[in-house]
């Protein structure tokens, strides 16, 4: 049987009590206000669910049991991504540079859940395969980072990470193979602005198919699956940091990633070179890939572009 309770006087003084909406919650604060805000609006929306879609006692309590294990998992953020929330902050902000007018600049997309802090900082050339990998050829990435007016931005910082050839990162690979910051590095421009990384190419990879993550994705009937791409940071004192990946061109899932994160300018060409052993590569003939870096101003003298959120660390 079907009832509706939302809306009584019992259940609105229950939504305002857990929230401490009046800030009368008897430990002696008054709590924070935008906490309070945010916990009233999230909740009632949950019980407003509850009594519109019928939820039974049985399901909420799945939904309990599954935040347990997507907590013992490590993959709320992993979570995040696959079900759209990583790219809905990336549409808001978005929104936001179009209200304040700002047009251009290298297309942002998300980080996702495995940047690793502290890597070792090169002068515009940074080699980060560290570890061999049969199974993936040399790779160089290079470029620019410009301003909006196309003149070449000294002193960024390129930051690179990529999985290896069996889609694991170092620092959360689970064979543990891999030494720390292998595939990961960072490189500050010169005067002419230019980066470079000599690495390894990457591939695809899925959620841990046992994982909490791909648990749900199973129950909607979606794979978990993203293409090959190569993720960056790029900061400036006089622009906003940017935060973005591009796709390796060719791989059939760049539009059908489960993280949402493709993008029709982060998809630059590879081509085929050679003269890969004289820039210390493991072969001499090696793929290419030119991708600039297009950076936009801070917004009134602030970057509105920093997002905090826990990540790793380590020291090389």
């Amino acid at each position: 049987m079907s009832v509706k309770v939302f809306d009584t006087n019992e259940v609105q003084d229950l939504l305002k009590a857990a929230s401490n909406a009046s800030g009368s919650g008897g430990n002696g604060s008054k709590g924070d206000a935008r906490t309070q805000q945010i916990v009233l609006r999230l909740l009632g929306d949950l019980f407003k669910a509850i009594d519109d879609l019928d939820i039974t006692p049985d399901e909420v309590w799945a939904g309990v049991n599954y935040l347990n294990k997507l907590g013992q998992d490590g993959e709320a953020a992993l979570l995040a991504a696959g079900l759209g929330l990583e790219k809905y902050l990336d549409i808001r902000m978005d929104a936001e540079d179009e209200a304040v007018g700002l047009d251009g600049g290298t297309p942002r997309t998300i980080e996702g859940p495995l940047y690793v802090a502290g890597a070792p900082v090169r002068d515009g050339v940074a080699k980060i395969d560290l570890d061999a990998d049969d199974g993936a050829g040399p790779l160089v990435i290079h470029g620019t980072v410009k301003d909006l007016d196309g003149k070449p931005v000294a002193g960024a910082l390129v930051e690179c990470w990529h999985a290896n050839s069996h889609g694991f990162y170092s620092h959360f690979d689970p064979t543990g193979a891999q030494t720390d910051f292998n595939l990961r590095g960072a490189v500050r421009t010169g005067a002419d602005g230019k980066y470079e990384f000599r690495t390894l190419m990457p591939v695809g990879y899925g959620c841990p198919p046992q994982g909490a993550t791909q648990q749900l994705l199973n129950r909607l009937g979606r794979h978990g699956n993203r293409p090959a791409h190569v993720h960056f940071f790029v900061t400036s004192d006089d622009h906003r940091k940017l935060t973005t990946q591009f796709n390796i061109d060719g791989d059939p899932l760049i539009w059908d990633d489960f993280a949402y994160a493709t993008r029709e300018e982060l998809i630059p060409p590879v081509t085929q070179k050679t003269g890969g052993t004289a820039l210390g590569l493991k072969a001499d003939a090696y793929q290419d890939i030119e991708f600039d870096f297009v950076l936009t101003p801070l917004v009134q003298g602030k970057d509105n572009q920093i997002v905090e959120r826990l990540r790793a660390s380590a020291t090389a």
